[in-house]
């Protein structure tokens, strides 16, 4: 799979003001294409006033079906994912600079934010870039893999957030549970949030938080070390 600018090219949102200070790239699921998170940018705006927003389309396309894929899956299976994330991760890394590079940011200005399948990619993108972005956030996904060594390297991992339906049957909230005790023990500073009675989605508690906790990452107001906590109180 190779970079192709035309078929990555989805919709992009500026600044609500001034130049662009830093950007948010959404990565969506399988299935979906960069219209389906693009939006979200909408909610997080007030927020982050000075931040530009891109939302890329897979570069390949679901068979028989309209939607993109970041790679193919025929089931979830740690091995399979893995598979995927290292084929598909260098043509995120090099949209992402690409992006940097339009805004002229430096690319410590970033935040992955992903659903899903786009969950696994960014974390497994965000966790190996050379420099690090200002922030993870994982809507519904996994880790595929493990946490590389070279994320064990101190206060360049970047601070973390996981949401999750506790009633998702495409991937179990477990899987949320596993991915921050992983990167906990490699030294995150991984905050949760378990949505009771959501299913594979992105539930409002937990889509404020993410625009909080991008804020306050960009701020440089977060922990990047040592710290897993729940941030929502579930009933």
């Amino acid at each position: 799979m190779t970079l192709d600018t035309p078929i990555l090219a989805g919709p992009t949102m500026p600044p609500a003001r001034g130049p662009a200070s830093h950007l948010v790239v959404m990565v969506h699921g399988y299935g979906a294409d960069g219209q389906d998170l693009i939006g979200l940018a909408d909610h997080w705006r007030q927020m982050l006033p000075t931040v530009a927003f891109s939302a890329p389309n897979a570069p390949a396309r679901v068979p028989g079906a309209p939607g993109y894929q970041w790679f193919a899956i025929s089931r979830i299976d740690p091995h399979e994912m893995q598979m995927g994330v290292e084929q598909a991760g260098p043509v995120l890394d090099a949209f992402v600079d690409a992006e940097l590079a339009r805004l002229g940011l430096p690319p410590e200005r970033l935040a992955l934010v992903g659903f899903s399948q786009g969950t696994m990619l960014s974390l497994h993108v965000g966790l190996r870039r050379k420099v690090r972005p200002a922030a993870i956030v994982g809507f519904s996904g996994l880790l595929a893999g493990s946490v590389p060594p070279s994320a064990n390297d101190g206060a360049d991992i970047p601070p973390i957030l996981l949401t999750h339906g506790d009633s998702d049957s495409v991937i179990p909230p477990q899987a949320m549970f596993l991915a921050a005790s992983q990167l906990g023990l490699a030294g995150a500073a991984v905050q949760w949030h378990l949505a009771p009675g959501m299913g594979h989605g992105i539930d409002p508690e937990g889509l404020t938080m993410a625009g909080i906790f991008l804020g306050q990452a960009f701020a440089g107001r977060l922990r990047r070390l040592g710290q897993t906590r729940c941030v929502y109180k579930v009933s």
